[in-house]
């Protein structure tokens, strides 16, 4: 898991940011992004890819990662952004925006010499590689999604507690049928995403439930 980041170390980058994002796929709220400068030559047993972690072993990686990274940043796009501009535009964002927050545990921020990213090209004037399946190949890369994830679930269940009906701290946004079933009954509220609502519905429905996504 080290490798890829030893072989970046070894052309001489120093500062070396590794991003990952959660919530790309969802039916509401943001898509969130988190950057991870962590020691270098330090691995933390049991970091990989937030997906195959369950929840209690992803909250202890989460706090052993805060405790021992360097730098954290991270960033996020709104629904209404994801809306605007299509999920990968605000992807996109949300990573630019967790690099530029990269900050030390006394807020210092810092700027990075190289990034790594997980299958992205990001449009920055930092050198980058992007890495397909880089959560599952990559230390630096897995820690951000760990982080990335356990943030975003944290404010799903702030959600939950003014949106009780879609059950965000279970589904975290996610298209479950229970989740779908809300959106049936109860119509979408302000965190969700048009734009996505519309590939799970067809029109009549859309239309029966929402009336004109265009009012």
């Amino acid at each position: 898991m080290l490798e890829i980041e030893n072989s970046i170390y070894e052309r001489g980058f120093k500062l070396i940011a590794c991003i990952d994002e959660v919530g790309r796929g969802c039916l509401a709220v943001n898509v969130t992004a988190c950057a991870v400068i962590m020691p270098k030559g330090l691995q933390i047993e049991g970091v990989n890819d937030s997906k195959v972690l369950s929840r209690k072993n992803r909250e202890a990686r989460f706090s052993e990662i805060c405790k021992q990274a360097l730098y954290i940043g991270i960033g996020t796009a709104s629904n209404k952004e994801i809306d605007l501009m299509n999920i990968k535009r605000a992807t996109h964002m949300a990573m630019i925006r967790a690099v530029e927050n990269l900050s030390d545990k006394d807020g210092m921020r810092i700027k990075p010499d190289f990034l790594l990213i997980d299958a992205e090209k990001l449009p920055m004037d930092i050198q980058q590689m992007g890495i397909i399946k880089g959560d599952s190949k990559c230390h630096g890369i897995a820690a951000a999604s760990i982080v990335a994830k356990v943030t975003r679930d944290k404010e799903m269940s702030k959600l939950h507690d003014t949106y009780p009906m879609y059950n965000f701290k279970n589904n975290a946004g996610y298209g479950t049928k229970e989740h779908i079933k809300a959106l049936q009954k109860f119509g979408k509220c302000e965190l969700h995403r048009n734009t996505f609502l519309k590939k799970i519905l067809d029109n009549n429905e859309q239309i029966a439930i929402y009336g004109s996504l265009n009012e």
